[in-house]
């Protein structure tokens, strides 16, 4: 077994090459925020949406175009708005009267790296026109029914604050991004970096693409390869039941859980946890991979209840305290 995990880890190196780079490029534009980064990466090479959210400033919409900029793949930016329609993101038909036929206009989804500005401003028909497309791959416009591109990702961003013209998304979408990400204020030290290199009337540093569709897809391959033994995979499933049933595992939390998570967290949480190792050269997953990834796997997969919330503990402590005492192997 030994000589077989080796062999990944080589393996592992070999595939993710191409890691260095794309994060160098990254942090050519972006001071900070390695959490962001790496998670963005990991939703990149699990075929895994993400949602990003924070207050304003902090990066956001920069981190992803900058991820794209350092890729040579399609990119497109849909900025979210209360008055749009669903036809202003997948596209519609238009008449022709020449002809008495009808002709295919494609929205903006049709690109491989979708950024979905404050989504949580746009109304809910419009956010579940991104339904089908998240989660099938493919856009149906009338009669027909079109594959997106693959890649595909969707990183969407919203504010927590500023609730006013804002609607908050449904739970059957928010289960669809494979992780939530809430981002934080940059330190002292960082803080100082920003003003020194952002603080200017001339452009901006961009990301220049080092990275080709090519290199994505095999990275997707290796995710597969990476070992995880038999006691991690309990651990991972023990972790998603107790949010369900947290006083099978002896955890008195059951009067702030209204829904656990879904079978698509254990999913998600075994292929964000193998990522988690990718990106650090391993080729075998250790339970701190699903420690550090945990959380947002799981965040936004818990419905609290409103004893929960007279409480003030949200669905990240709940989480957290399934962490903190769930027995690791």
């Amino acid at each position: 077994m030994s000589n077989a995990i080796a062999s990944i880890n080589n393996e592992v190196k070999e595939a993710g090459a191409f890691l260095n780079p794309l994060f160098r490029e990254i942090h050519s534009v972006i001071i900070g925020q390695k959490y962001l980064s790496e998670r963005l990466v990991i939703g990149l090479i699990t075929n895994g949406h993400l949602l990003l959210e924070g207050v304003p400033g902090l990066a956001k919409t920069l981190a992803v175009k900058s991820l794209a900029a350092g890729l040579d793949i399609g990119f497109s930016r849909i900025q979210f708005t209360p008055d749009m329609l669903p036809a202003d993101i997948i596209g519609t038909q238009i008449y022709n009267p020449g002809t008495g036929g009808f002709t295919i206009h494609k929205g903006p989804v049709f690109s491989n790296i979708i950024l979905a500005d404050e989504i949580n401003r746009a109304p809910a028909k419009v956010q579940s026109a991104l339904l089908e497309a998240m989660q099938e791959r493919q856009v149906t416009l009338g009669d027909q029914t079109f594959s997106l591109d693959d890649p595909f990702l969707v990183l969407a961003t919203q504010n927590p604050i500023e609730q006013e013209g804002t609607y908050s998304l449904p739970e059957a979408q928010v289960d669809r991004f494979m992780l939530k990400l809430k981002i934080g204020y940059p330190t002292k030290e960082e803080e100082r970096l920003i003003l020194d290199t952002m603080a200017k009337t001339s452009e901006t540093p961009v990301a220049e693409p080092v990275v080709d569709a090519d290199q994505i897809f095999r990275a997707r391959r290796m995710i597969n390869e990476i070992y995880i033994d038999d006691k991690v995979k309990d651990y991972i499933v023990d972790i998603v039941c107790a949010t369900r049933d947290p006083e099978d595992y002896g955890l008195e939390l059951r009067q702030f859980i209204q829904f656990g998570a879904s079978p698509r967290a254990t999913i998600a949480l075994t292929l964000a946890a193998k990522a988690h190792a990718f990106i650090r050269g391993r080729g075998f997953v250790t339970p701190q991979d699903v420690k550090s990834i945990g959380i947002d796997v799981l965040r936004h997969r818990v419905i609290t209840t409103y004893e929960a919330e007279a409480e003030e503990k949200d669905s990240e402590v709940i989480v957290q305290n399934i962490f903190d005492n769930l027995p690791v192997p």
